[in-house]
Order: structure tokens, then sequence, then C-alpha cells
């Protein structure tokens, strides 16, 4: 059976805590940044866990 090869995407984009959870970052940080908050756009530079919905498909992409 060959190798299950990881999808370079999710590599890039999630990270395996030592305790076995995906972090991830959060989205709309990017552009457009005139019209949210402050607030808003400090709140978005923090690192997030995934949901635990998406934690089995997210281990297959990383190949896990």
């Amino acid at each position: 059976m060959p190798k299950m090869k990881t999808i370079s995407g999710a590599k890039k984009r999630f990270a395996l805590t030592g305790t076995g959870k995906i972090k991830r970052k959060h989205a709309f940080h990017s552009h457009i940044l005139t019209k949210k908050s402050t607030k808003r756009k400090r709140n978005l530079v923090k690192s997030t866990l995934i949901d635990e919905s998406n934690h089995k498909q997210v281990l297959a992409m990383l190949g896990k």
C-alpha cells in the first residue's frame, strides 16, 4: 500500500500542540483592515484551536 500524502496547504495552516490539539490562525486579517475596529484586528492576530468537529478531517489532511 502506498504512503499517505499530506496536503501541503494543511501543513502550512495547522500546527499540532504537545497535547494533540490542532492550532489555527484566524481569517480576515490580511486586507480591508480600515473598516475593522482595532479590537477586532487585535483579536484576529491570536491563534486558536480548531473545532472538535473538524479534528478528524484535519488530522487526515496532515497524514496523522
